[in-house]
């Protein structure tokens, strides 16, 4: 295809929005009326051809973001269905790093609902030109101006609508479209929405469409002159120069052109695939991607061109039938079959197997990929999510993609023997997959802690286990590890005597156990001559009541912050470091035994932002569960709430504050201290 076509006719866009607000149906809408696929697939029938995944088809929603590519008038239209539930942000951050346009789909009743926010502000980030487009306009409270001002007012986006809805709710039949001045009305046949009229405008809606005509050029000649001009003039404004000057302005990021369908009865997705033509950006209308050269650390910028050096960004890795599929988007210079690239982050060459067109999870050979494509490659085998392809003698470093931590953790453990071999490789499979995945081994509980970005997420991970590698697993709370300390001061003494293998070994110790300052750790200090015990079993009385304080003794959690002084002792020739080492074991049993001991909890530093109007719900939250408040502070309609929180309450949180802020608040935690409980 890339050799067909001229890069000027590219289009590579994302379409982002909230979870059910139907972006999977406007994607297989697009494929059937481009041809991709004979029949529409369904989310609620679990026949969407973009969610392919088993979880995805279970669950009516999507989990990974799919990429496929289709034709319309004359142009490649590069399309990623990214996921609108929070837990799954990284993937909608991966896809607004390599794409040059996007489509906002927004619910015609609900308006701009919480994650929309979210991907709106990461399309911001990447500064991404967009569109709208209001869906579900046969739903019962269909409202499309407020759904308009709602993209105005909660996105700060300045949102221009170019099409009218005929009708509303049951009665929704068309569009009316405010730059050629035309409507556009879908047969109620069984074409499934592929044919439609265009004709002049109906008089019912003539006095609305002239109103709205004039707030649409009203908008437009506020970001360009030459339309102000010809406005203020009175002049004729043609059709072409009213879309060269949308264009301009869309790309711009300067205005947010609005349109409407329900993609459900098929209507509205033909003219959504014009203005996908007409207004958003190819790959040479936007600026050229930059890069650092790894060695001299100099800026370097690469132009959309088959010819120049080759720089491609890996966004996605997939593990799709046991294989490695790296997804990524060539800036500039071009890829073949068979060759080999170079990868600085890792200073190594690697060689392609195969490049792959990418439609959901099938896929067609190329022989050959250049500037301007999205692809998939197969046979990169040390290459992650976020690194670099270039030539190696023209090195660079693109820039790194940034993910959020992880928040949340549960303990996994294999069912059986068998799982057990299995555990580990699935788990490194999921990793490259998925940067936000965080696998750790506690060594104190000798759990196998998975860490996500919320509660959904590491279900669909323990869900894939089995569905795809068919490896089981027990999950359960990961353990929270106390420490135990002394409250007072305590002596405690002991005589060893034992025959060991035919050779009878002595010891004795007293000792000393005193609280130290948290966080201070264990300190040892002798007091004891050399005659009454020889220095060299120092080491050995030290290592085992280390040892002995490590296994507790209130709840078995370790010891800390203590300080043990050697006060007396005696040995003799039976004497050795391994009845030493016993003896002050036993010493230091004896202290604790007769000690006063208190328990350390692990507290964690909490952030979390909020909007304004969920403050009280998220801080009252907070004291519910023991946290101290340090501070709040406004940031960009948000606030950010520091706090100090015991972490056996933070279980459960991730879920508690998305409900107390309609998904919109978000949290960070890492440790701090421990302190009493």
């Amino acid at each position: 295809m890339s050799k067909k076509k001229n890069i000027g006719q590219f289009r590579n866009i994302g379409i982002m929005a909230h979870i059910d607000a139907g972006k999977t149906t406007v994607t297989e809408r697009i494929l059937y009326y481009t041809g991709k696929s004979y029949k529409i697939g369904e989310v609620h029938d679990g026949e969407a051809v973009m969610d392919w995944m088993q979880d995805e088809q279970d669950r009516g929603i999507t989990i990974t973001s799919a990429v496929t590519t289709c034709e319309w008038d004359h142009s490649l239209i590069q399309i990623i269905d990214t996921p609108g539930h929070v837990d799954f942000t990284v993937e909608v951050e991966r896809a607004l790093r390599v794409l040059d346009g996007a489509i906002g789909v927004f619910c015609a009743v609900g308006g701009v609902e919480p994650q929309s926010e979210t991907v709106w502000r990461q399309a911001d980030r990447y500064a991404v030109p967009r569109m709208a487009f209001i869906n579900k306009m046969d739903r019962t409270g269909a409202d499309y101006l407020a759904a308009v001002a709602s993209i105005k007012e909660k996105l700060g986006a300045n949102p221009v609508m170019i099409q009218l809805p005929m009708g509303s709710e049951e009665r929704f039949a068309g569009v009316i479209d405010l730059v050629a001045m035309k409507q556009i009305v879908w047969d109620d046949d069984d074409t499934q929405g592929a044919e439609y009229t265009k004709g002049d405008i109906d008089p019912n809606y003539m006095d609305q469409a002239q109103e709205y005509r004039e707030t649409l050029l009203e908008a437009i000649s506020e970001v360009n002159d030459g339309i102000m001009e010809k406005y203020l003039g009175e002049e004729e404004i043609h059709e072409k120069e009213l879309k060269d000057a949308i264009r301009a302005a869309t790309i711009s990021r300067r205005i947010v052109p609005v349109l409407c369908g329900s993609a459900l009865k098929n209507k509205g997705i033909q003219p959504l695939l014009d203005a996908i033509k007409h207004f958003l950006p190819s790959p040479l209308d936007i600026p050229a991607v930059k890069g650092l050269d790894p060695e001299t650390g100099e800026e370097l910028a690469f132009f959309p061109k088959k010819d120049d050096p080759l720089a491609a960004l890996i966004f996605k890795v997939s593990m799709i039938e046991g294989r490695k599929l790296s997804f990524a988007r060539i800036y500039s210079g071009r890829l073949e079959t068979g060759s080999e690239v170079f990868n600085p982050a890792l200073n190594k060459t690697e060689k392609l197997s195969r490049i792959l067109q990418m439609h959901a999870n099938k896929r067609e050979r190329l022989k050959e990929a250049s500037a301007g494509d999205i692809i998939g490659i197969v046979g990169l085998k040390n290459s992650g999510t976020g690194d670099t392809l270039c030539s190696r003698a023209h090195p660079v470093f693109l820039e790194k993609m940034e993910y959020e931590e992880p928040v949340i953790s549960i303990a996994i453990e294999p069912k059986t023997h068998a799982d057990q071999e299995k555990l580990e490789d699935v788990l490194g499979k999921f990793i490259i997959e998925d940067p936000t995945l965080k696998v750790r081994n506690d060594e104190e509980t000798g759990q196998t802690i998975l860490s996500g970005m919320g509660e959904l997420h590491l279900e669909i991970i323990i869900s894939r286990m089995l569905k795809e590698f068919n490896t089981n697993v027990n999950v359960g709370s990961p353990q929270v590890v106390y420490r135990e300390i002394l409250l007072s001061e305590e002596r405690g003494s002991a005589v060893f005597e034992r025959e060991i293998s035919g050779k009878t070994l002595f010891a004795d110790v007293r000792i000393r156990l005193e609280p130290l300052e948290r966080g201070a750790g264990i300190a040892f200090e002798s007091r004891v001559d050399g005659d009454r015990i020889p220095e060299q079993y120092l080491p050995s009385i030290e290592k085992g009541i280390r040892e002995s304080l490590e296994g507790g003794y209130l709840k078995g959690y370790p010891l800390v912050d203590i300080k043990i002084v050697l006060e007396d002792g005696a040995f003799d020739e039976r004497s050795s470091e391994l009845a030493f080492s016993v003896c002050a074991s036993m010493a230091c049993k004896d202290a604790l035994e007769k000690a006063s001991l208190g328990l350390l909890e692990p507290i964690m530093a909490v952030e979390v932002f909020v909007p304004d109007t969920h403050m009280g719900d998220a801080i009252a939250d907070l004291n519910t569960r023991g946290g101290k408040i340090e501070s709040i502070s406004p940031k960009a309609g948000t606030q950010v709430v520091k706090a100090v929180v015991p972490l056996a309450k933070m279980f459960g949180y991730s879920t508690a504050l998305r409900s107390a802020t309609q998904g919109r608040g978000t949290f960070s935690m890492q440790f701090s201290r421990f302190d009493r409980v």
